[in-house]
């Protein structure tokens, strides 16, 4: 659906419709009746990224049509944060007088945060030069009266940093305050608001038990810290560099000291842990150390390769996030030989789309 067709009156229509569609691929499997957790209707998404386009004297932003794949102009995004939007026009209002920094502009991307940080990359076809630099430094200082903003500049081979290229993001988990390093071009949940919910999900679901958990697909650290507190111990895994190292900053800026977060692919681990090797980035970890009692997973759209499957199998408690609910009930499926969904709620983390996250609890039968 197109930004500028969407309509927050018929948000109730379009979530009972995608909630009853997202049900039907859990057809033949025991499920509780699930919960569902609404978003804002508006102003939901803390990133976006926006073509420019240049027309005579003006320029200005577009996005593509999903199915058309037809240009559109977009002057207020309403997914998009107030803080973004604010961005987007003080942004442009810049480099429509300035053409040091309209000239060959091609992208702008924009990350904010629900703590009033935000990130802006300029993404041109041209060499920077130190004439657009004092030119975005000036930029930065006006953005800055705004929020708190970092500016990057790139170009072909070129990645210039007006401070860093990181935010600092904040959530409140069940009157928990946990900060996280958010990097740019890194993934992370577009809805802050949402995310929160699915933290506390978690948190309640691992409040009821006990031992340590074994995460894969753990990014930034997103539910370790968040969960940290639950269990003794907490082990992670992540195949991304970029994250490991985000995640470890994580570690350390929140003060907590029972989890470890090592680079490795869940195939990878799943290998070493049925053949009793140890994992490149573990290699001072004992696995045999650790009391497992849960496994949490928040995987691709792929779902779980089979090695993956047969790994959850073995936990007694499996926390699965799922940005995809066909390959999710393709899972359950797998293992529901040994395992029961004791509970099932599902996320609008995408509003206006046919995407929505799923959280399932699987216990052992």
């Amino acid at each position: 659906m197109r930004v500028n067709q969407i309509d927050p009156n018929q948000y109730g229509k379009l979530l009972s419709d995608k909630v009853q569609h997202t049900l039907t691929y859990f057809a033949g499997i025991e499920v509780p009746k699930p919960s569902v957790v609404e978003s804002v209707k508006q102003n939901y998404r803390l990133r976006a990224e926006f073509r420019v386009w240049h027309q005579d004297e003006d320029s200005f932003y577009i996005m593509f049509d999903p199915e058309t794949k037809e240009k559109y102009r977009v002057d207020y995004y309403l997914p998009g944060s107030e803080l973004l939007n604010k961005l987007m026009q003080a942004v442009r209002q810049a480099f429509l007088v300035n053409p040091e920094l309209r000239y060959k502009l091609y992208q702008v991307d924009f990350l904010t945060s629900l703590s009033g940080e935000a990130l802006v990359s300029l993404i041109y076809h041209k060499p920077l030069d130190d004439r657009w630099q004092n030119e975005a430094k000036i930029l930065k200082q006006q953005l800055n009266e705004i929020t708190k903003v970092n500016l990057i500049g790139r170009a072909r081979k070129t990645k210039i940093l007006l401070d860093q290229d990181y935010i600092i993001e904040t959530f409140d988990v069940n009157g928990q305050q946990l900060s996280y390093k958010q990097i740019e071009n890194s993934f992370t949940q577009p809805n802050g608001f949402i995310n929160q919910k699915m933290l506390e999900w978690a948190a309640n679901i691992s409040h009821q038990l006990n031992g340590d958990l074994l995460e894969l697909y753990c990014g930034n650290g997103n539910f370790s810290l968040a969960l940290a507190c639950k269990f003794n111990r907490v082990l992670a895994t992540e195949i991304a560099r970029s994250s490991v190292k985000a995640a470890q900053f994580n570690i350390s800026l929140n003060n907590i000291d029972n989890v470890v977060i090592g680079q490795s692919s869940a195939e990878d681990f799943s290998a070493a842990y049925f053949e009793g090797k140890s994992v490149k980035s573990l290699k001072d970890i004992k696995l045999s150390d650790y009391q497992f009692s849960t496994i949490l997973v928040d995987p691709p759209r792929a779902g779980l390769d089979r090695d993956t499957e047969q790994l959850v199998s073995k936990f007694d408690n499996i926390l699965y996030i799922s940005c995809n609910p066909e390959t999710l009930a393709n899972n359950i499926r797998a293992i529901q030989s040994t395992h029961q969904v004791q509970d099932i709620c599902l996320f609008d983390q995408f509003p206006y789309t046919h995407h929505i996250e799923s959280a399932v609890w699987l216990t052992k039968r």
